[in-house]
């Protein structure tokens, strides 16, 4: 059932679709989406409005006033992904200015998070769609995945699965930037920004 008004927020974790990308770097805002779906006890369904997974429900600190949610993953290539979100916002009625994106990045460090409203796209492809049907006016939960070793270019070190050294400490990271989405819709930017940009 779509929205009556603009009281929900959209995080959409970016990511390509298929079993051979799940565990990919750059498919680290699948894996942040689905575990905000399972604290929400709910589970992604494919959705009317576009190519994409979609599930809504309510995230906050149990006692307190809940946030409205709807979370989506892109059922389309990274590169494309912008379609399915703006289909996915005009259904719900969400705005832009509500939207959150969970993406990789390249320029931090791994398991580091930057949290921002704004700004350019530095390279990253689904950022690149998203903006070019949005604007550059929503949020970021940029991920960091560090630079590839060696020579080894940009388009293979994001298509592989993140090292057996990485694979340790993943799931903290992956909890803690889900904690990070979850106090950006419920507290706000800037304080979200002060306990999670680190």
């Amino acid at each position: 059932m779509a929205a009556t008004s603009t009281d929900a927020w959209l995080i959409a974790g970016l990511g390509n679709p298929g079993p051979e990308y799940a565990g990919n770097r750059h498919n680290v805002g699948f894996m942040v989406a689905d575990l905000l779906a399972d604290r929400m006890g709910a589970k992604f369904k494919s959705h009317k409005a576009g190519r994409a997974h979609a599930v809504e429900g309510r995230l906050g600190v149990p006692g307190t006033t809940s946030t409205r949610v709807v979370l989506a993953k892109p059922m389309a290539y990274m590169n494309v992904s912008g379609g399915p979100v703006k289909a996915l916002l005009d259904f719900y009625g969400v705005p832009a200015s509500r939207l959150v994106v969970v993406h990789d990045e390249l320029d931090i460090d791994y398991g580091t998070l930057r949290l921002k409203l704004g700004g350019g796209d530095n390279g990253h492809n689904g950022l690149k769609s998203l903006t070019k049907v949005l604007g550059r006016d929503y949020y970021r939960v940029r991920f960091g995945i560090g630079r590839p070793p060696g020579r080894m270019p940009v388009a293979d070190f994001v298509l592989k699965d993140f090292s057996s050294a990485e694979r340790k400490e993943l799931d903290y990271f992956v909890d803690r930037a889900a904690d990070a989405c979850e106090a950006l819709v419920t507290e706000g930017l800037e304080r979200a920004q002060s306990t999670y940009n680190s």
